[in-house]
């Protein structure tokens, strides 16, 4: 009796699974076949497979907004800024956590009081800002800005990841003759791999399909990421859906062959991070 209860309880369980599945993956499955439609077809049934794939679409849109120049500026902008995120989160995480004391704390808090301001209230100081320090319509002012937005988050998890490490590995290493460069290279970087694999999934989503930022920050055509070039498709007396879906299509796809491919870290990660310690 216990064991078809548990095999309903299975089953009911997986059935919920597939439906929730499903819900999610409906906008995806949305966005990329609307790309093959014609403006008629999307308007006659957003859902509606199409009559025939039309690549039309995604060859205007490829032209156009110059996707390769935008996936660029996209990948440089999200590499370099993950990539200096999670070394300087890393390194400050380790002297935060094994130099202990007040002034550590009011670091390590400070830092984290960031993560409370909304954006919104930060925006035009931002700018103000930026402009005057000669970031504005730079990838690299850009990559700067998404670093300081980037570090509190990856400071808390790495801070609280370190913690659960033994210091006897470090000890061990320091009587080996490592020094605390060493230490930090060949002892703690390998074991945040978990942690550190979460961090760069979690920013580079974050910053790949960031669209406000880029908004509020770059101004020249050749500067543009592929979601703010994407926006010339959105208007108030102008909607052209299937040029748009194609668009995002291109925004998309490199996102989820990116997370399918790293998503066995996140669980793993988080909680390693965020409980242990």
């Amino acid at each position: 009796m216990k064991q078809e209860r548990y095999g309903i309880g299975k089953f009911s369980l997986e059935i919920s699974m597939i439906v929730l599945a499903l819900l999610f993956l409906f906008p995806l499955y949305i966005t990329v076949v609307s790309g093959f439609k014609t403006y008629n077809e999307i308007m006659a049934s957003a859902w509606a497979f199409p009559k025939s794939f039309n690549f039309d679409n995604y060859r205007t849109v490829w032209h156009q907004i110059n996707i390769p120049g935008a996936f660029l500026n996209s990948l440089i902008i999200t590499v370099t800024a993950v990539s200096a995120i999670l070394l300087f989160s890393s390194a400050a995480a380790y002297q935060l956590v094994r130099r202990p004391g007040v002034v550590s704390n009011i670091i390590f808090f400070g830092i984290l009081s960031a993560m409370v301001l909304p954006f919104q209230t930060l925006m035009i100081p931002l700018v103000k800002v930026a402009k005057e320090l000669m970031l504005i319509d730079s990838l690299y002012g850009l990559i700067i800005i998404y670093c300081g937005f980037g570090v509190p988050l990856a400071l808390f998890l790495y801070h609280g990841f370190i913690k659960s490490v033994p210091r006897e590995l470090e000890e061990a290493a320091q009587i080996d003759g490592s020094g605390t460069f060493g230490v930090y290279f060949r002892i703690l970087l390998p074991l945040m791999k978990p942690i550190t694999s979460t961090i760069a999934i979690l920013h580079t989503l974050w910053i790949w399909n960031d669209f406000l930022l880029p908004l509020i920050t770059l101004t020249s055509a050749k500067n543009k990421t592929i979601p703010l070039a994407s926006s010339i498709y959105f208007g108030e007396y102008n909607n052209e859906w299937g040029l748009a879906m194609a668009a995002l299509s291109y925004a998309i796809i490199p996102m989820v062959v990116f997370f399918l491919l790293m998503q066995k870290y996140i669980i793993e990660g988080i909680t390693t991070g965020a409980v242990k310690g």
